[in-house]
C-alpha cells in the first residue's frame, strides 16, 4: 500500500505560493523555459465520420507518420457518453481522501489509485494523482479497483468502453491499410480480441507555479495506441522538430497517440509521439486516456513483410510484458 504517500490533491489544497522542491523540474524541462513561443504548427485533425474510407485511411496514416499524434472528430462516440465518463471521474476525485485511498495501488500492481508511477531521476515528482483500471476484455477486469462511488461509475465506464472498441477497430484498420497490410493486420498481431484496454484518469490540481512543474514528464506511451479524452483545460504538449508545442483543445475531439508497439510493428514508419503535460494555476486539468496494448505474453517486433535489405529491423522482438518491465524500470530495451 502507498497510503503514506502525500497526494498532490492534498498539497494543492494547502494554498501554497511555492511548490515543494521535489516538484520543481530541471531547467531543461521547465515549461516556462522550454515551451515554444510563436506560431505553433497544428496537430492534424482528422474527420473519421465522412464515410470516404480511402481518404480517412490516408489522413490517419499520414498523421501517424508525420506526428504520431492526431485528433479525431465525428468519431461516433456520443457526446453524452463522454460527458458521463467525465462526470463520474470528477465525482470520484471529489470524494474524501480516505474514500479514495480505499482504492490505493498495491505493490507491483498496475491498477488502482495512486500518485507516483515510475522511478524518476533525482527523486522528482509529477503534479498529478491518478486512477488506473482495465475496462476490456472482461477477463482482464478487476472490479475490486473500480470505484463504488459515484454509484453509476461502472455502468458509465462499461458503456464508454463499448463505443471505444469500435473506434479502435477502425483506427487499426486505417493504420493497417497505410502499411499495405490486410485490414485486420495490426489487430491480429496485437492479440485480436485479447488486446487490453487500460483506462487512466489523470487529475492535475491547480498548481501555484505551473512554469516550474510538469503534470506528466516527457514520455512515449508503451501501448500500441492511446485514445484520450481531455477536459477543457489545455495542457498537452508535443515534441516535434526539436520544440515543445502546445496542443490546441478541440471540443468533442478524441486525441490519438501512436504508442511504442505500433512504432515497433511498423519498424518506425509510424512514430510513437513524445509528449508531456503542463499544469494550470487556476484550474484543474483532467484527462481520460485508454491505453490499448497487446496481452502480456504477445511477442511484438517489426512485421517481417515490411522488412528488406534496404529496410532492416530497427527494433528487437520481445514479449510485451518484457518491454513493459524494461520501460517502467528505465532499462534499455
Amino acid at each position: 500500500m502507498e497510503v503514506e504517500v502525500q497526494r498532490v490533491q492534498s498539497i494543492a489544497s494547502l494554498g501554497l505560493d511555492m511548490i515543494p522542491p521535489e516538484f520543481i523540474r530541471s531547467e531543461d524541462e521547465q515549461p516556462g523555459l522550454t515551451t515554444f513561443q510563436g506560431p505553433v504548427p497544428e496537430i492534424p485533425v482528422v474527420d473519421i465520420g465522412h464515410g470516404d474510407e480511402e481518404k480517412t485511411a490516408e489522413d490517419v496514416a499520414e498523421a501517424a507518420k508525420e506526428w504520431g499524434i492526431f485528433q479525431v472528430v465525428n468519431h461516433g462516440i456520443p457526446a453524452e457518453a463522454v460527458r458521463q465518463l467525465q462526470r463520474a471521474g470528477r465525482e470520484f476525485f471529489g470524494l474524501s481522501q480516505e474514500e479514495k485511498d480505499k482504492y490505493a495501488m498495491k505493490e507491483g500492481k498496475f491498477e488502482g489509485y495512486g500518485t507516483k508511477l515510475q522511478k524518476e531521476v533525482a527523486g522528482k515528482k509529477a503534479w498529478v494523482d491518478f486512477l488506473f483500471h482495465n475496462v476490456w476484455p472482461p477477463a482482464s477486469i478487476n472490479y475490486g479497483v473500480w470505484p463504488d462511488n459515484p454509484p453509476d461509475y461502472r455502468k458509465v465506464n462499461e458503456e464508454y468502453a463499448q463505443y471505444l472498441l469500435i473506434v479502435v477497430e477502425n483506427l487499426l484498420r486505417w493504420l493497417s491499410k497505410g502499411l499495405g497490410l490486410e485490414d485486420d493486420g495490426l489487430k491480429v498481431v496485437l492479440g485480436g480480441e485479447e488486446m487490453e484496454y487500460l483506462l487512466k484518469i489523470n487529475y492535475y490540481p491547480p498548481c501555484p507555479r505551473p512554469d516550474l512543474a510538469l503534470g506528466v514528464v516527457a514520455h512515449t506511451d508503451l501501448s500500441a495506441i492511446t485514445i484520450l479524452v481531455p477536459n477543457e483545460v489545455p495542457g498537452l504538449q508535443v515534441f516535434k522538430d526539436d520544440h515543445w508545442f502546445d496542443a490546441k483543445y478541440i471540443p468533442n475531439a478524441l486525441i490519438i497517440h501512436i504508442g511504442d508497439q505500433i512504432e515497433i510493428l511498423s519498424n518506425g514508419k509510424y512514430k510513437s509521439v513524445l509528449h508531456r503535460t503542463t499544469v494550470n494555476k487556476e484550474k484543474t486539468r483532467m484527462s481520460w486516456p485508454v491505453f490499448v496494448s497487446p496481452p502480456p505474453e504477445k511477442i511484438i517486433g517489426p512485421l517481417p513483410q515490411l522488412l528488406s535489405d534496404e529496410n532492416p529491423a530497427k527494433f528487437k522482438s520481445k514479449k510485451f510484458k518484457e518491454y513493459q518491465y524494461c520501460k517502467i524500470n528505465k532499462l534499455p530495451q
